[in-house]
């Protein structure tokens, strides 16, 4: 990796050398090296976005760096010259069979990527079941009506939810955006969920502290993933709404949603377990900001005329 001084990135930045020192020394730039009394700078690291934008949120110091560096990446996407219809257009397609092939996938579908792409197109997959079919339409429809509810500034609350589970069952039609009414156990998993007449006020709850949290937008969502699973308040379904409504959270924050990959669902279903067994939300935050970080960078490096990533 190549390294800049401080002097060349105060110049870089348009900052003080003084403005980098203290950002070293709170930890505000990812990657820094401290040598004696010198700091030496990742030369591709974005100028950190502005303290005061982070003001009055609850940001744990282990994270601080690694949301502010995710922020200025995002803030530098947004002053580059937008897309056109037709490129977001493309991207959001592409995007949208990984998502919905990944989420699928980890949920025990068995259409491959191709496939998936192919279903989304209208096509019928010989040997397949017709369930792995419905599950894929319904998932991209639920993609789409995220995308749609956005893009109408729709609030976050429990009916929204509700309607992007009715879509991703849609093949089952007596079960689709209704809690559960009966006990269910996650198989493997450290954590029961709870009684029936206990998900609606809990999801009730679990809605309102997420509208009043003072945390970092993606430590927020990531929080709301966990316990969300944890309340596992469908019969069934509740992977695929739950990633659904992590972008959901992500995306009304000006964020790219996420897809959480097939290829590493060992490490997110331990995610899970670190919290419910541990107590230790870390490393699901720590997931959910890499995934953000590398869309962020993917959209960044498509936008530039010299990637820097």
């Amino acid at each position: 990796m190549d390294y800049i001084s401080v002097k060349q990135a105060a110049e870089k930045w348009n900052i003080s050398d003084r403005r980098v020192r203290i950002l070293c020394a709170e930890g505000k730039i990812e990657g820094v090296q401290k040598h004696g009394r010198a700091y030496l700078i990742p030369a591709d690291t974005l100028k950190p976005i502005d303290g005061r934008t982070m003001r009055g949120m609850e940001i744990p110091e282990e994270f601080a760096a690694r949301f502010s560096q995710i922020d200025a990446t995002k803030a530098e996407l947004d002053k580059r010259r937008p897309l056109t219809q037709g490129e977001l257009q493309r991207l959001r397609e592409e995007f949208m069979v990984e998502f919905t092939y990944n989420s699928n996938a980890i949920e025990g579908n068995t259409l491959t990527l191709k496939e998936t792409a192919m279903v989304l197109e209208g096509f019928t997959i010989d040997r397949k079941p017709l369930k792995d079919h419905l599950e894929a339409v319904g998932h991209r429809d639920a993609f789409l009506y995220v995308q749609q509810i956005i893009t109408n500034k729709v609030p976050f609350t429990e009916s929204a939810i509700k309607d992007i589970h009715s879509l991703v069952l849609m093949d089952r039609p007596e079960d689709k955006g209704l809690y559960r009414r009966i006990p269910v156990r996650i198989m493997g998993s450290y954590h029961e969920p709870p009684q029936p007449y206990l998900v609606a006020p809990q999801m009730e709850q679990l809605v309102v502290e997420f509208d009043k949290t003072k945390k970092h937008p993606i430590e927020s969502a990531a929080l709301f993933h966990l316990k969300f699973e944890g309340i596992h308040p469908f019969i069934d379904g509740n992977g695929r709404t739950g990633r659904l409504v992590l972008n959901f959270t992500l995306m009304q924050h000006g964020y790219p949603p996420i897809n959480v990959k097939f290829a590493d669902r060992r490490h997110y279903y331990d995610c899970f377990d670190c919290y419910y067994r541990d107590g230790n939300a870390g490393p699901m935050i720590e997931l959910t900001a890499e995934y953000v970080e590398e869309a962020l960078k993917h959209y960044y490096n498509i936008n530039s005329k010299s990637p820097t990533f």
